[in-house]
Protein backbone atom coordinates (compact mmCIF):
# COMPACT_ATOMS: atom_id res chain seq x y z
CA UNK A 1 0.00 0.00 0.00
CA UNK A 2 2.74 2.45 1.01
CA UNK A 3 4.63 1.62 -2.18
CA UNK A 4 1.62 2.87 -4.19
CA UNK A 5 1.54 6.31 -2.51
CA UNK A 6 4.30 7.90 -4.65
CA UNK A 7 2.50 6.72 -7.77
CA UNK A 8 -0.80 8.11 -6.48
CA UNK A 9 0.77 11.45 -5.58
CA UNK A 10 2.38 11.69 -9.01
CA UNK A 11 -0.98 11.00 -10.65
CA UNK A 12 -2.68 13.73 -8.58
CA UNK A 13 0.12 16.19 -9.41
CA UNK A 14 -0.37 15.63 -13.14
CA UNK A 15 -4.14 16.26 -12.82
CA UNK A 16 -3.68 19.45 -10.74
CA UNK A 17 -0.99 20.80 -13.09
CA UNK A 18 -3.16 20.17 -16.13
CA UNK A 19 -6.16 21.83 -14.52
CA UNK A 20 -4.21 24.93 -13.47
CA UNK A 21 -2.33 25.38 -16.78
CA UNK A 22 -3.74 28.11 -19.08
CA UNK A 23 -5.77 26.95 -22.05
CA UNK A 24 -3.56 27.98 -24.93
CA UNK A 25 -6.39 27.73 -27.41
CA UNK A 26 -8.67 29.88 -25.26
CA UNK A 27 -5.90 32.42 -24.66
CA UNK A 28 -5.25 32.69 -28.35
CA UNK A 29 -8.95 33.09 -29.10
CA UNK A 30 -9.08 36.04 -26.68
CA UNK A 31 -5.97 37.72 -28.06
CA UNK A 32 -6.53 41.44 -28.78
CA UNK A 33 -5.42 40.80 -32.34
CA UNK A 34 -8.30 38.37 -32.78
CA UNK A 35 -10.99 40.56 -31.25
CA UNK A 36 -13.24 42.25 -33.82
CA UNK A 37 -12.55 45.98 -34.22
CA UNK A 38 -15.56 48.02 -33.09
CA UNK A 39 -17.29 49.88 -35.90
CA UNK A 40 -16.34 53.55 -36.01
CA UNK A 41 -17.84 56.44 -37.91
CA UNK A 42 -15.59 57.57 -40.75
CA UNK A 43 -14.78 61.18 -41.55
CA UNK A 44 -13.06 62.43 -44.69
CA UNK A 45 -11.96 66.06 -44.33
CA UNK A 46 -11.40 67.54 -47.80
CA UNK A 47 -9.39 70.76 -47.73
CA UNK A 48 -10.24 72.94 -50.73
CA UNK A 49 -9.35 76.27 -52.25
CA UNK A 50 -12.10 78.87 -52.56
CA UNK A 51 -13.29 78.41 -56.12
CA UNK A 52 -15.21 81.69 -56.09
CA UNK A 53 -12.30 83.38 -54.27
CA UNK A 54 -14.55 85.37 -51.90
CA UNK A 55 -11.72 86.94 -49.89
CA UNK A 56 -12.57 85.40 -46.52
CA UNK A 57 -9.02 84.34 -45.68
CA UNK A 58 -5.82 86.31 -45.16
CA UNK A 59 -4.51 84.95 -48.45
CA UNK A 60 -6.56 83.42 -51.25
CA UNK A 61 -5.66 81.47 -54.32
CA UNK A 62 -6.42 83.26 -57.57
CA UNK A 63 -8.72 80.53 -58.84
CA UNK A 64 -9.62 80.48 -62.51
CA UNK A 65 -13.23 80.13 -63.63
CA UNK A 66 -14.51 76.78 -62.37
CA UNK A 67 -17.49 77.03 -64.75
CA UNK A 68 -15.24 76.60 -67.79
CA UNK A 69 -15.92 73.29 -69.60
CA UNK A 70 -12.41 72.02 -68.79
CA UNK A 71 -12.87 72.52 -65.04
CA UNK A 72 -16.39 71.08 -65.12
CA UNK A 73 -15.00 67.92 -66.69
CA UNK A 74 -12.35 67.79 -63.96
CA UNK A 75 -15.08 68.07 -61.32
CA UNK A 76 -16.67 64.96 -62.80
CA UNK A 77 -13.37 63.16 -62.18
CA UNK A 78 -13.34 64.41 -58.59
CA UNK A 79 -16.89 63.16 -58.05
CA UNK A 80 -15.87 59.68 -59.16
CA UNK A 81 -13.16 59.63 -56.49
CA UNK A 82 -15.33 61.02 -53.68
CA UNK A 83 -18.13 58.56 -54.42
CA UNK A 84 -15.75 55.75 -53.46
CA UNK A 85 -15.94 57.01 -49.87
CA UNK A 86 -19.74 56.54 -50.06
CA UNK A 87 -20.56 59.42 -47.70
CA UNK A 88 -23.84 59.22 -45.84
CA UNK A 89 -23.73 62.97 -45.12
CA UNK A 90 -21.97 65.97 -46.63
CA UNK A 91 -20.89 68.73 -44.22
CA UNK A 92 -20.00 72.18 -45.54
CA UNK A 93 -18.29 75.39 -44.46
CA UNK A 94 -21.44 77.37 -43.91
CA UNK A 95 -23.43 78.88 -41.03
CA UNK A 96 -25.91 76.34 -39.57
CA UNK A 97 -28.48 79.13 -39.27
CA UNK A 98 -28.06 80.17 -42.91
CA UNK A 99 -29.97 79.25 -46.04
CA UNK A 100 -27.65 76.67 -47.61
CA UNK A 101 -30.09 73.76 -47.03
CA UNK A 102 -32.82 75.82 -48.76
CA UNK A 103 -30.47 76.57 -51.66
CA UNK A 104 -29.67 72.87 -51.93
CA UNK A 105 -33.39 72.02 -51.96
CA UNK A 106 -33.90 74.54 -54.77
CA UNK A 107 -31.02 72.98 -56.66
CA UNK A 108 -32.59 69.53 -56.32
CA UNK A 109 -35.89 70.93 -57.56
CA UNK A 110 -34.23 72.45 -60.62
CA UNK A 111 -34.90 76.00 -59.43
CA UNK A 112 -31.26 76.96 -59.05
CA UNK A 113 -27.98 76.61 -60.92
CA UNK A 114 -24.70 75.93 -59.18
CA UNK A 115 -22.58 78.99 -58.44
CA UNK A 116 -18.79 78.99 -58.52
CA UNK A 117 -18.51 78.35 -54.77
CA UNK A 118 -16.85 75.02 -53.88
CA UNK A 119 -19.67 74.34 -51.40
CA UNK A 120 -21.95 73.99 -54.39
CA UNK A 121 -19.56 72.76 -57.07
CA UNK A 122 -18.39 69.90 -54.85
CA UNK A 123 -20.86 69.59 -51.97
CA UNK A 124 -24.19 70.17 -53.71
CA UNK A 125 -23.14 68.24 -56.80
CA UNK A 126 -21.97 65.16 -54.90
CA UNK A 127 -24.89 65.14 -52.46
CA UNK A 128 -27.33 65.19 -55.37
CA UNK A 129 -25.51 62.37 -57.17
CA UNK A 130 -25.75 60.29 -53.99
CA UNK A 131 -29.45 61.00 -53.52
CA UNK A 132 -29.05 62.96 -50.29
CA UNK A 133 -32.13 64.88 -49.17
CA UNK A 134 -30.19 67.69 -47.50
CA UNK A 135 -26.78 69.20 -46.86
CA UNK A 136 -25.26 69.95 -43.44
CA UNK A 137 -23.72 73.37 -42.60
CA UNK A 138 -21.27 73.01 -39.69
CA UNK A 139 -19.33 76.26 -39.53
CA UNK A 140 -18.69 78.13 -36.29
CA UNK A 141 -17.89 81.80 -36.12
CA UNK A 142 -14.88 82.95 -34.15
CA UNK A 143 -12.46 85.78 -33.55
CA UNK A 144 -9.24 86.08 -35.51
CA UNK A 145 -7.54 89.05 -33.82
CA UNK A 146 -4.99 89.63 -36.54
CA UNK A 147 -4.95 93.41 -36.16
CA UNK A 148 -3.90 93.00 -32.53
CA UNK A 149 -0.94 91.02 -33.76
CA UNK A 150 -0.10 93.70 -36.33
CA UNK A 151 -0.25 96.35 -33.60
CA UNK A 152 1.89 94.33 -31.23
CA UNK A 153 4.73 96.51 -30.01
CA UNK A 154 7.16 93.87 -28.83
CA UNK A 155 10.70 94.85 -29.73
CA UNK A 156 11.79 93.54 -33.13
CA UNK A 157 8.75 91.29 -33.59
CA UNK A 158 7.26 93.10 -36.60
CA UNK A 159 9.91 91.60 -38.87
CA UNK A 160 9.15 88.14 -37.51
CA UNK A 161 5.44 88.61 -38.25
CA UNK A 162 6.17 89.91 -41.73
CA UNK A 163 8.40 86.93 -42.50
CA UNK A 164 5.77 84.43 -41.36
CA UNK A 165 2.97 86.12 -43.30
CA UNK A 166 5.18 86.20 -46.38
CA UNK A 167 5.53 82.43 -46.07
CA UNK A 168 1.74 82.13 -46.07
CA UNK A 169 1.79 84.19 -49.26
CA UNK A 170 4.44 81.99 -50.86
CA UNK A 171 2.39 78.90 -50.05
CA UNK A 172 -0.70 80.37 -51.72
CA UNK A 173 1.31 81.44 -54.78
CA UNK A 174 2.69 77.92 -55.14
CA UNK A 175 -0.83 76.54 -55.05
CA UNK A 176 -1.90 79.08 -57.70
CA UNK A 177 0.87 77.92 -59.97
CA UNK A 178 0.07 74.28 -59.36
CA UNK A 179 -3.63 74.75 -60.17
CA UNK A 180 -2.78 76.56 -63.39
CA UNK A 181 -1.12 73.44 -64.82
CA UNK A 182 -3.02 70.63 -63.07
CA UNK A 183 -6.55 69.30 -62.71
CA UNK A 184 -8.79 70.07 -59.75
CA UNK A 185 -8.27 66.55 -58.39
CA UNK A 186 -4.49 66.81 -58.72
CA UNK A 187 -4.54 70.20 -56.99
CA UNK A 188 -6.64 68.93 -54.09
CA UNK A 189 -4.35 65.93 -53.68
CA UNK A 190 -1.42 68.35 -53.59
CA UNK A 191 -3.13 70.58 -51.01
CA UNK A 192 -4.28 67.63 -48.86
CA UNK A 193 -0.88 65.90 -48.78
CA UNK A 194 0.39 65.37 -45.24
CA UNK A 195 3.56 67.40 -45.77
CA UNK A 196 1.61 70.40 -47.11
CA UNK A 197 -0.81 70.31 -44.19
CA UNK A 198 2.08 70.13 -41.73
CA UNK A 199 3.78 73.18 -43.28
CA UNK A 200 0.63 75.28 -43.01
CA UNK A 201 0.03 74.28 -39.40
CA UNK A 202 3.62 75.11 -38.55
CA UNK A 203 3.09 78.67 -39.79
CA UNK A 204 0.22 79.16 -37.36
CA UNK A 205 2.44 77.94 -34.54
CA UNK A 206 5.09 80.43 -35.67
CA UNK A 207 2.56 83.19 -35.07
CA UNK A 208 2.19 81.91 -31.50
CA UNK A 209 5.84 82.86 -30.88
CA UNK A 210 5.05 86.56 -31.08
CA UNK A 211 4.31 87.33 -27.42
CA UNK A 212 5.74 88.51 -24.17
CA UNK A 213 4.62 87.75 -20.62
CA UNK A 214 1.31 89.53 -20.09
CA UNK A 215 0.70 90.19 -23.80
CA UNK A 216 0.03 86.97 -25.69
CA UNK A 217 -0.90 88.54 -29.02
CA UNK A 218 0.25 85.59 -31.16
CA UNK A 219 -0.80 82.86 -28.76
CA UNK A 220 -4.27 84.38 -28.38
CA UNK A 221 -4.73 84.52 -32.16
CA UNK A 222 -3.82 80.84 -32.52
CA UNK A 223 -5.98 79.98 -29.49
CA UNK A 224 -8.99 81.65 -31.11
CA UNK A 225 -8.30 79.78 -34.37
CA UNK A 226 -8.06 76.51 -32.42
CA UNK A 227 -11.31 77.29 -30.61
CA UNK A 228 -13.15 77.94 -33.86
CA UNK A 229 -11.96 74.63 -35.28
CA UNK A 230 -12.82 72.60 -32.18
CA UNK A 231 -16.31 74.09 -32.38
CA UNK A 232 -16.54 73.05 -36.03
CA UNK A 233 -15.42 69.58 -34.95
CA UNK A 234 -18.17 69.54 -32.30
CA UNK A 235 -20.78 70.53 -34.91
CA UNK A 236 -19.66 67.68 -37.16
CA UNK A 237 -19.84 65.20 -34.27
CA UNK A 238 -23.54 66.02 -33.79
CA UNK A 239 -24.23 64.71 -37.30
CA UNK A 240 -23.11 61.20 -36.42
CA UNK A 241 -26.08 58.99 -35.58
CA UNK A 242 -24.32 55.61 -35.70
CA UNK A 243 -20.86 54.07 -36.04
CA UNK A 244 -21.78 53.29 -39.65
CA UNK A 245 -21.88 56.98 -40.56
CA UNK A 246 -19.46 58.30 -43.19
CA UNK A 247 -19.24 62.09 -43.23
CA UNK A 248 -17.52 64.07 -45.98
CA UNK A 249 -16.41 67.48 -44.65
CA UNK A 250 -15.68 70.14 -47.29
CA UNK A 251 -13.68 73.04 -45.86
CA UNK A 252 -11.12 75.67 -46.75
CA UNK A 253 -7.65 74.16 -46.56
CA UNK A 254 -6.64 76.49 -43.72
CA UNK A 255 -8.84 74.40 -41.43
CA UNK A 256 -7.61 71.05 -42.69
CA UNK A 257 -4.75 70.32 -40.31
CA UNK A 258 -6.76 71.36 -37.27
CA UNK A 259 -9.83 69.28 -38.12
CA UNK A 260 -7.66 66.27 -38.96
CA UNK A 261 -5.95 66.66 -35.61
CA UNK A 262 -9.25 66.61 -33.74
CA UNK A 263 -10.64 63.55 -35.52
CA UNK A 264 -7.38 61.62 -35.38
CA UNK A 265 -7.35 62.05 -31.59
CA UNK A 266 -10.95 60.91 -31.09
CA UNK A 267 -10.98 57.08 -30.92
CA UNK A 268 -14.66 56.96 -31.89
CA UNK A 269 -13.76 58.10 -35.42
CA UNK A 270 -11.69 56.75 -38.27
CA UNK A 271 -10.06 59.57 -40.21
CA UNK A 272 -9.88 59.12 -43.96
CA UNK A 273 -7.95 61.15 -46.54
CA UNK A 274 -8.51 61.97 -50.19
CA UNK A 275 -5.45 59.96 -51.22
CA UNK A 276 -7.06 56.81 -49.73
CA UNK A 277 -9.47 56.74 -52.65
CA UNK A 278 -7.08 57.47 -55.51
CA UNK A 279 -5.56 54.08 -56.16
Amino acid sequence: MHKQLPILFSFILVIVTAASAPDRGAAQSQSPADKPTPARAEVLVLGTYHMANPGHDIFNMQADDVLKPKRQTELTQLMEVLRKFQPTKVAIESDPSGDRPKQYADYLAGKRELTRNEIEQIGFRLAKELGHKTIYPVDADGDFPYQRLVNYEGSGRSKELEATMNEFGVKVKEQDQYLASHTILETLLYMNADEKVAVENSLYYRLAHINEPGDWAGADLVSDWFRRNIRIFANIVTLVDSPNERVLVIYGAGHLGWLRYHFSNDPSFRLRKLADFVR
